[in-house]
């Protein structure tokens, strides 16, 4: 039987980790090895309700996708930026505004950042379906590989934590799993994401910030660990901190969505990324990330039937006068006004209002 050849992808090799000795936070993590007994699958339950009621961030390592395919993936994942010319990727941008999706290209200096800076973040999203809308040449070969990576994401990561977070409710354990349907109409993508280096100026007027501290949309985010700094969390108590760099290990949040499903008892996160210490500075950043949404036609409030929920004084809000919005409602309102409305600003904190919920941003 003949061996399968891949298409050549041009090799990326990320630096070292930072040298400086930064204020890290050690995130909870789940060994995905441990998944395969009663009792290990009961103690990642425990862990992964208590991280994500609390700080709304874990790690994942033993998660089966081997340090070689992450490597091949990150190779893949910038070939959208170094290998399309400037004037082919005019053809492939995101109509955001339309569309209330990032399908396609976010091009850099379209997010307001601060002080009249704009962003120097490139990405480039691929719904599930890679079918769904046309690619650039250059990424066309790779397709299968894409479609093969999320759907190991979907099945392989998103839904054994989704299952685990379940539990922690004492759920059924698919009542999240049932809201994520692979093939149904929805927005679970691959993105692959690049931070370009800004002039000292910009530097000075963001106070070093590349993207405003936010929550994410979706309701399980995926980040494949990668030594470049930047990422930072805001603690509990009010700090920001970096989680460390775990080779090949996973970064996991929650998002909006998995928030409202649960009535803020899985808490969306903000977080933000800044200028890497000085020992990275003057590299570019390449992210490699898979964002899970539920089902478009799934209603945002909270669970019924949650023993854990109702302890917590979290009940459905039956109030007439508010319709919670369905995923395909929030993922529009989210993402056609995220970086270019006008914001309320109180010291640090810039807010906007989203379908009568308040969404805050943090510089």
């Amino acid at each position: 039987m003949p061996s399968l050849t891949l298409p050549h992808a041009e090799s990326y090799n990320p630096p070292p980790p930072p040298v400086e000795d930064l204020d890290y936070v050690d995130l909870p993590v789940l060994d995905f090895s441990k998944a395969s007994t009663t009792d290990g699958w009961a103690e990642l339950a425990e862990i992964a309700k208590d991280a994500m009621a609390t700080r709304g961030f874990l790690t994942v390592v033993n998660h089966g996708y081997t340090p070689a395919q992450t490597k091949r993936m990150f190779d893949i994942a910038n070939i959208p930026f170094d290998h399309v010319p400037a004037d082919e990727k005019k053809h492939y941008v995101s109509n955001i505004k339309h569309d209330g999706s990032y399908e396609g290209y976010k091009l850099p200096q379209l997010f307001h950042i601060d002080n009249g800076v704009y962003d120097r973040k490139e990405h480039y999203s691929i719904n599930f379906n890679v079918d769904k809308r046309p690619h650039p040449q250059a990424l066309r070969p790779f397709l299968p590989e894409i479609a093969a990576f999320g759907k190991f994401c979907h099945f392989h990561i998103v839904h054994p934590i989704l299952r685990l977070l379940a539990r922690g409710l004492e759920l059924p354990e698919d009542t999240f799993v049932n809201m994520h349907n692979y093939n149904a109409i929805g927005h679970s993508s691959v993105r692959f994401i690049k931070y370009y280096i800004r002039p000292e100026e910009e530097e000075l007027k963001t106070k070093n910030v590349w993207s405003k501290g936010h929550t994410d949309l979706g309701s399980i985010s995926i980040l494949f660990s990668q030594p470049i700094a930047g990422l930072q969390i805001l603690s509990p108590e009010g700090h920001w901190q970096w989680p460390r760099y775990v080779p090949n290990g996973l970064v996991i949040n929650v998002g909006d969505m998995l928030d409202f499903l649960t009535g803020g008892f899985y808490k969306a996160t903000i977080h933000r990324v800044i200028q890497p210490p000085p020992s990275q500075q003057g590299l570019a950043r390449l992210g490699l990330f898979s964002f899970a949404m539920p089902d478009d036609s799934v209603v945002l409030k909270p669970v019924e039937g949650s023993a854990v929920l109702e302890r917590a004084g979290i009940s459905r809000n039956e109030d007439e006068k508010y319709r919670p919005p369905t995923v395909e409602q929030w993922r529009r309102a989210r993402t056609t006004s995220y970086g270019v409305v006008e914001l309320k600003r109180e010291g640090d904190v810039e807010t906007e209002t989203i379908n009568g919920i308040v969404v805050k941003h943090y510089n």
